[in-house]
């Protein structure tokens, strides 16, 4: 925690030294499928040196244990974890400034949540935030098949100005393997929310044979 005072100056000095540094990003991680596309994220973010301050739900634990058999302290690339329950850390605030927040996965329920502007936990918190400062908020929202509930939400968050991009990976780039579809798609999470990234394979057309 950066509130080392009673005033809180401890904290203002610490948001505002990182205003001309590295870019700093928020990375929220709830209980949906795909946590493959985490670490691939986290991979091309630590390759451009991007500071990443996460949160995980409980069920984003229990599915990362399931999908991949890690705990959080074994994903690499994250700078600091802040507790779920934490409204005192600095993304809680408008006043401490992070270039975009990410949601991936995103589950319908915490879709919902921000939809209705609920701040039940740090992640709904963190993204209020980031709505109402008009950060980059991008919310990679993972069910199959959608309700009417479900599109309704997404428009209004879409409306609110927060960036839909459901976990669909790509197959006319022909992947070799399921790392190399979920790192093109966090590759195109990265571009939506302004880092470059090298090794993306961009399309190109098709050459003419003739």
């Amino acid at each position: 925690m950066l509130l080392e005072s009673a005033d809180g100056s401890a904290w203002l000095v610490g948001c505002e030294e990182t205003m001309n540094q590295t870019k700093k990003i928020i990375l929220a991680i709830t209980g949906a499928t795909g946590m493959l596309y985490v670490v691939e994220l986290l991979g091309l973010l630590q390759q451009q040196s991007i500071e990443v301050h996460a949160i995980i739900s409980d069920s984003g634990c229990k599915v990362l244990d399931l999908e991949l058999g890690k705990k959080t302290a074994e994903l690499q690339g994250v700078s600091h974890w802040f507790a779920i329950g934490d409204f005192t850390a600095p993304m809680a605030s408008g006043s401490c400034r992070y270039d975009a927040m990410i949601v991936l996965p995103c589950t319908v329920g915490t879709l919902g949540a921000v939809a209705a502007g609920f701040s039940g936990n740090l992640i709904h918190r963190a993204a209020d935030v980031s709505l109402k400062e008009r950060r980059p908020l991008l919310l990679a929202v993972r069910e199959t098949p959608f309700n009417r509930t479900h599109i309704v939400n997404m428009m209004t968050v879409h409306d609110a100005g927060a960036i839909i991009c459901p976990p669909m990976g790509s197959f006319y780039n022909k992947p070799k393997d399921l790392q190399e579809m979920a790192r093109n798609f966090a590759a195109r999470v990265c571009d939506q929310i302004g880092i470059e990234t090298t090794g993306l394979k961009r399309w190109e057309g098709i050459e003419d044979a003739g």
